[in-house]
């Protein structure tokens, strides 16, 4: 009597006998909010907790507004607003998003370490693509050309 003052255990409805039926329409239902509602966000692949922009002394005086924006983390791999891409298939994105963007920039995020022939194969596609704003770099405004101290 000590251990069970109140008793609760004798309250309680019994379970019912079969949760099967509930249980597949709860995954069912589940997975179809998922299809509906889901977000290209979730599980997508994106960019990792190292990267790292350059540092440029003065870089956000010559910002811009920009509506394009991709971001690129290695060579041949570019992650836009659809997911990733290659070189092959961002040309195509690019002639696409440009008739919508009329005038306005591309937005390149790129990490330190990408190589600058890389910078320059974004370039000439944007160009090519009908980008007539040109090409905006993101960098983060630093110390400018002292290295890291790692």
């Amino acid at each position: 009597m000590i251990t069970h003052p109140l008793d609760l255990a004798a309250r309680l409805r019994p379970p019912p006998r079969n949760f099967d039926v509930l249980f597949l329409v709860n995954c069912a239902l589940i997975m179809l909010f998922f299809v509906l509602f889901g977000s290209r966000f979730v599980l997508a692949p994106g960019l990792g907790v190292d990267f790292r922009l350059p540092e440029m002394v003065g870089a956000d005086a010559g910002a811009a507004r920009t509506a394009v924006v991709i971001s690129l983390q290695r060579s041949d791999m570019v992650l836009v607003d659809d997911g990733m891409l290659d070189y092959a298939q961002l040309r195509g994105w690019l002639e696409q998003r440009a008739r919508r963007e009329k005038g306005l920039p591309l937005l390149v995020r790129a990490d330190r370490q990408v190589r600058l022939e890389d910078l320059g194969i974004i370039a000439e596609m944007a160009a090519e693509a009908g980008f007539t704003g040109g090409v905006q770099w993101a960098m983060e405004p630093g110390r400018g050309n002292v290295p890291d101290e790692h």
